[in-house]
């Protein structure tokens, strides 16, 4: 052999073991180690790498405590748990050298206020008006020479844009809009619209033009002002007042874009059936509300991940009225997991899952975790999960991990859940950090 295929071979070899290592368990357990850690102050934590070395591990005794010991420096195995205990709200780091003397990493230790909150379950009505009269299609007005456009469409409105004013005047209501077309279309007059696309506020001008066919003045458009439905709480924090719903972003059912909550409350539910999910075909709660005068809880925001509020009392019906940790998004983990949600009445039940799949994400996004539903019961009465179960609470080990948002169309038993931490940061209730192919649809 010549030492040009020599080297060939060489290559390959170096190349194969190259591979060979970086599959191995222990060395993806290294790569597992973390940049930084998130605590909650007062609740132990267990890290388990599977790394079969000693090394020593250097902390801030004051700060943080490891394997129950209050040395600055203690000698671990990292084939076995450790357990982390922060003593005080903070930052600082832990360094790792292996056995002893290399260093391996200096991880960054953030400890933050204990957080506990009741998970929800019930089952509630959910009235929201949004935050002007959202344009949800365009409606042909027939005119003296029996043409027939829309006046609203060639001021250049859109589907799912929000009229804020009118003439300079804001605008919530849709009764209210009669009166003023009719006025400007008797005057020869335009309305000066101003609305709301993408965000930003835009200006038009609009000429009502007489309907011959309905006898009255029209902007040619359908206009909508509100919206109702049915979910599931998923939190309430009492410490702060304030709970969490849905898991997921109202939007308008005609134009799916979402709603700009103006104001909403949330109200006590009554589920009477269930319609179950079949593949390609979504099931979904029927519900009704106990008494309109009941009102848990105001709407303040509606945002990709649910509705957040103030809420007025503690809701009745919880699964337990204890309050439990939260887990940071990291902490969740592929297994055995449980959600709260009604099937009957105003009862809360519990029923197992699977989290067969959790992605690593370092800011909020949606899409968080794969559940399955595994519990028996639960398939024969819904099939699945059902529209009307999102925002369910998510159990693993003790902790509330997050909520059921979406369900697969072609097979209900499976669906989407978010991580409760980006809920819990639109709730307002921890700060943020500083730094699938199946077709579904919202539970």
């Amino acid at each position: 052999m010549n030492s040009t295929n020599r080297k060939r071979w060489l290559g390959l070899v170096l190349v194969f073991l190259v591979c060979m290592i970086g599959s191995s368990a222990p060395f993806q357990n290294f790569a597992a180690f973390p940049n930084e850690l998130r605590l909650f102050s007062g609740q132990m934590k267990r890290l388990h790498y599977g790394v079969p070395v000693h090394a020593e591990v250097e902390v801030d005794p004051q700060m943080l405590q490891v394997n129950g010991t209050a040395r600055q420096s203690l000698s671990v195995n990292l084939n076995e748990p450790l357990s982390l205990k922060p003593n005080h709200i903070g930052e600082t780091s832990m360094k790792v050298k292996l056995f002893g003397k290399i260093p391996f990493k200096t991880i960054k230790v953030n400890v933050v206020p204990d957080l506990k909150v009741v998970p929800g379950g019930q089952t509630i009505g959910v009235k929201v008006k949004s935050a002007g009269i959202l344009v949800v299609g365009h409606h042909l007005v027939t005119n003296r020479e029996g043409e027939k456009h829309s006046p609203g469409e060639k001021a250049g409105l859109r589907l799912g844009d929000l009229i804020v004013q009118i003439d300079g005047t804001p605008i919530h209501e849709v009764r209210k809009v009669s009166k003023i077309v009719e006025k400007a279309g008797l005057s020869k007059k335009p309305l000066a619209i101003t609305f709301k696309r993408n965000g930003k506020l835009q200006l038009t001008e609009l000429y009502p033009e007489y309907d011959n066919e309905d006898r009255a003045w029209r902007l040619g458009l359908y206009i909508r002002d509100s919206a109702a439905g049915v979910g599931t709480l998923t939190f309430y924090a009492p410490d702060h007042g304030v709970y969490g719903a849905l898991g997921h972003v109202i939007t308008d059912m005609d134009t799916q874009t979402p709603i700009e909550v103006g104001q909403g409350e949330i109200l006590q539910s009554n589920v009477t059936s269930i319609n179950k999910s079949q593949n390609g075909d979504p099931g979904s709660k029927r519900a009704e509300i106990i008494r309109e005068s009941k009102v848990l809880g105001n709407v303040e925001r509606n945002t990709s991940f649910g509705i957040f509020g103030k809420m007025h009392e503690q809701p009745m019906h919880s699964y337990s009225e204890r309050a439990v940790p939260v887990a940071f998004a990291e902490e969740v983990k592929e297994g055995p997991a449980q959600i709260l949600t009604v099937i009957n009445g105003q009862k809360v039940e519990r029923f197992d899952i699977e989290i067969v799949h959790v992605s690593k994400q370092q800011v909020p996004a949606t899409k968080g975790m794969v559940i399955r539903i595994t519990d028996k019961r639960l398939l024969s009465k819904t099939g699945g999960i059902v529209q009307g179960m999102s925002g369910s609470p998510i159990l693993q080990q003790g902790k509330l991990v997050g909520a059921v948002t979406h369900v697969f169309v072609n097979d209900p038993s499976s669906g989407y859940g978010c991580f409760i931490e980006w809920m819990l940061q639109d709730a307002g209730v921890i700060t943020p950090a500083a730094n699938s192919n199946h077709k579904q649809t919202a539970a």
